[in-house]
């Protein structure tokens, strides 16, 4: 198993991405600690797992994340698969809120920001861990794909996580500690029982498909372990080929 003897807290433990991510890792040996909002949410899937605990935590929280990684103890990798919040698509920027625009940034960056310099710095005093931030294809869409889907501050909000990873990754590198965004397509399985995948969207991948959450969290897992150890300050472009790095 890939992850065996390790400790993982994982944000947004209750969402799709979380919870396969967090599913995955107790499947690799990994201790899996669900933080999130969704208590209830948490609980429930932290039981049918086998996580070894599941709390309230508000990612955006600075004082929250420090006193619930005091009470997990060491950890040897933080993933954070928060939503980002306030997400209003579909409107030109010349015609966007400001504050449209600012909140999946002060939401999204932020609880990014607080999981992952929290971590770093215990990761840092121990020599070694493992950092997972999550974007999406919204940071790197092309020109038309801009003008059909208009990310507003979403794509926005993105780009800024993955710049940060990139920042912080080379700052704690030489302390031991890794840091990786993984950059998954529109998962349809995220979108509701029953929703079926774009085919505009699918025609535009080089595989001809969507990235599944499987494909997502088993990726998570390889790169948290041991098995990926070279690997830091980049980004993991799990679009199916419809963004090229």
């Amino acid at each position: 198993m890939m992850l065996m003897n390790k400790t993982a807290v994982v944000y947004g433990g209750s969402g799709h991405v979380g919870g396969a991510v967090a599913r995955v890792f107790a499947r690799e040996g990994a201790r899996v600690f669900l933080a999130g909002r969704k208590l209830d949410e948490l609980e429930k899937h932290a039981a049918e797992i086998g996580a070894a605990g599941a709390a309230y935590v508000d990612a955006t929280d600075r004082d929250q994340v420090e006193a619930h990684l005091d009470a997990v103890g060491p950890v040897d990798v933080s993933v954070n698969a928060v939503s980002l919040h306030g997400t209003v698509m579909g409107t030109p920027l010349t015609e966007l809120d400001v504050s449209d625009f600012l909140a999946p940034v002060s939401y999204g960056l932020r609880a990014h920001f607080v999981t992952a310099t929290a971590s770093a710095r215990r990761m840092a005093v121990a020599g070694s861990g493992t950092i997972l931030t999550f974007s999406t294809t919204a940071a790197r869409l092309s020109a038309p794909d801009q003008r059909q889907h208009r990310t507003g501050g979403f794509g926005t909000a993105c780009a800024a996580i993955e710049a940060m990873t990139m920042t912080l990754a080379g700052e704690v590198g030489p302390l031991g500690v890794r840091v990786v965004c993984l950059r998954p397509d529109a998962m349809p399985e995220t979108w509701g029982a029953g929703a079926e995948p774009d085919p505009q969207m699918q025609a535009s991948t080089a595989l001809g498909r969507m990235p599944t959450l499987a494909q997502v969290a088993e990726t998570a897992a390889f790169v948290a372990s041991d098995r990926a150890g070279a690997m830091t300050r980049t980004v993991v472009n799990l679009s199916c080929g419809s963004v090229l790095d």
